[in-house]
């Protein structure tokens, strides 16, 4: 039976492989510009969902290595 609680969205992606994330979706996860997001991938398909503020990056905490030159300098990393 389905889960009539569930709500529904959809959204395009563009040619950049870019997407608006629908309103209902951002409010429900209370997400806003600046914020980062996790995908995560399973048997079932694929979960979005706000990334946690520690992250799962090992690099979060070098924050004052992220900036244009650094990108570059360690681009091929």
């Amino acid at each position: 039976m389905p889960d009539r609680s569930a709500r529904t969205a959809y959204s395009k992606v563009s040619v950049k492989s870019q997407t608006v994330l629908p309103v209902e979706v951002r409010e429900h996860l209370a997400i806003g510009p600046g914020d980062r997001l996790r995908y995560r991938i399973t048997p079932d398909g694929i979960r979005i969902d706000k990334a946690p503020l520690d992250g799962e990056d090992p690099f979060v905490a070098f924050t004052e290595w992220a900036g244009p030159i650094d990108d570059e300098d360690y681009a091929d990393l």
